[in-house]
Parts: structure tokens; C-alpha cells; sequence
């Protein structure tokens, strides 16, 4: 039996400080106050950075192996999934019954971001079957933020969320666990551009999470807030786009074989 240091490459390491970041972003959750959330949630932007750097490297050093491919994975679930849920959860808890319905929506974000793992794991084809799950973690980033900004520019860090934040992202977490696991959006292989937007994205975000430790003006803050929201409904539209990409292919499939 090989000892662990002789299975792993370079990359392997990048994957695992990814995996020890979201290990942190989970115990900042266990806080529960907004600061901590917020600051999770900043971790989580970094594994995203992570995450490409550590495909890339695979790729451009030839270091593909069994070992990293299962802890990517593994990596995967817990930053992409895991952790997106609880700190959403600790995010938008009201402390009523309605956390219940809240409970079900981080469950099957978890699961979406689990069993599209799994799927990709077996799969031998080329580019993505449902979104990828650094995605659907991004989207849960984009929507934290969104909020986090807006209560700033209305009275501070404890200033509570709109009602519709609360009310819709059990919601919205159940349609991207549903984004992750359907075969009716696919996307192509990564290439070169999409690691530079996960790499841009994960920079801003990081930025003005760091600008929101430091307690920005009001206006700032709800430029920020609209800069986050308008982000996070073009990645909904991207989704959708892909959605209609799909059938639109597998129509013009059809017409070519009748």
C-alpha cells in the first residue's frame, strides 16, 4: 500500500487547501453571527479559485490520477455543497417554522451538489451534464452578498434581509439542487475562458467581501448589492440559455436523422 504523500501531485495539494478552507467556513458558520457567515462565505469564494487553479495545473502538467480525481470530488461536496448550505442556512434562519421549509431547501442543495458528483464520477463523456457545482456554489454567493450589501446600505451588518430574501431561497436552493442533477442543460468542456471568469469572479467577490468587513457607506453598499444581484440573475439567465441550448440541439438532432 503507497503512503499518501508518494499518491499526491502538486495540484492535490491546491485541491486540499481548498478542502481545509471550507472546513473553516463551516466552523465560522457554527458562529452563526453575520460577520462569520459573511467571512464563510469569503472562504468559499476562495476554493473557487482553488478549484480552477487545481484543473488547471492537472491539465497543463499532466498530473491527472485516481487519487486526486476522488478527492476533488470529495473536495467538491464539501465546498460546494456542504458548506454553501449551512452557511445559508445560518444566513437567512428566522427562527420560526418556516426554517423547516428552509431545512428542506439546504438538504437538497446538498444532495443536488452530492449526486451530480457521483453522476460525474461514473460519466466518460465530454463537458457537463447539469451545472457544475462550483456554479451552483457561486450563484448561493451571489445571493448571500446580494443581501449582505443591501441590509448595510439600509442600517448596518444586523439590519435584517428583505422578506422575500427569506421567504424565496428555500426556494431557489431546491432549483439549483434540481440544476445539478437534470440532464436537460449541458455545457461544454472548460476551457481557458471559463477559468478566467471563475478566477475574476472569485477576485471581486473576495474584494468586496473585504470591503464589507470594513463597513462601507450607504451608497456603496447598495451599488455593491445591485452589482451582486444583477450578477447573479445573468448567471440564472446563463443557466436558462443552456437550457434552451439542449433542446434546441436535440430538435435540430432529430430533423437531421428524419
Amino acid at each position: 500500500m503507497s503512503t499518501i504523500p508518494s499518491l499526491l501531485k502538486l495540484k492535490d495539494y491546491v485541491t486540499l487547501v481548498g478542502t481545509t478552507l471550507g472546513i473553516i467556513a463551516l466552523i465560522s458558520a457554527c458562529f452563526g453571527t453575520r460577520a462569520f457567515i459573511s467571512l464563510g462565505f469569503f472562504l468559499v469564494v476562495l476554493t473557487l479559485a482553488t478549484d480552477a487553479i487545481d484543473g488547471y495545473l492537472a491539465r497543463k502538467m499532466g498530473t491527472v490520477n485516481e487519487i486526486g480525481k476522488e478527492l476533488d470530488s470529495l473536495s467538491d461536496f464539501l465546498t460546494f455543497g456542504v458548506a454553501p448550505a449551512v452557511l445559508t442556512f445560518q444566513a437567512f434562519r428566522s427562527n420560526h417554522w418556516f426554517d423547516f421549509i428552509l431545512v428542506i431547501g439546504c438538504v437538497c442543495f446538498a444532495l443536488g451538489a452530492m449526486l451530480r458528483l457521483a453522476r460525474f464520477n461514473i460519466s466518460s463523456g465530454v463537458g457537463y451534464t447539469g451545472i457544475p457545482t462550483p456554479l451552483s456554489a457561486l450563484m448561493m454567493i451571489l445571493f448571500f452578498y446580494a443581501n449582505y450589501f443591501y441590509a448595510f446600505s439600509l442600517g448596518g451588518i444586523s439590519y435584517p434581509f428583505p422578506d422575500i430574501s427569506y421567504y424565496g431561497i428555500p426556494f431557489i436552493m431546491i432549483l439549483i439542487g434540481w440544476f445539478n442533477i437534470t440532464t436537460f442543460i449541458q455545457f461544454g468542456e472548460k476551457g481557458r475562458t471559463a477559468y478566467i471568469i471563475f478566477i475574476c469572479g472569485a477576485i471581486f467577490a473576495a474584494v468586496t467581501s473585504i470591503i464589507g468587513i470594513l463597513n462601507p457607506e450607504p451608497l456603496l453598499s447598495m451599488i455593491v448589492a445591485i452589482i451582486f444581484l444583477a450578477i447573479f440573475i445573468g448567471v440564472m439567465v446563463y443557466i436558462i440559455i443552456g437550457f434552451i441550448m439542449y433542446f434546441r440541439n436535440k430538435k435540430a438532432k432529430k430533423t437531421e436523422e428524419n
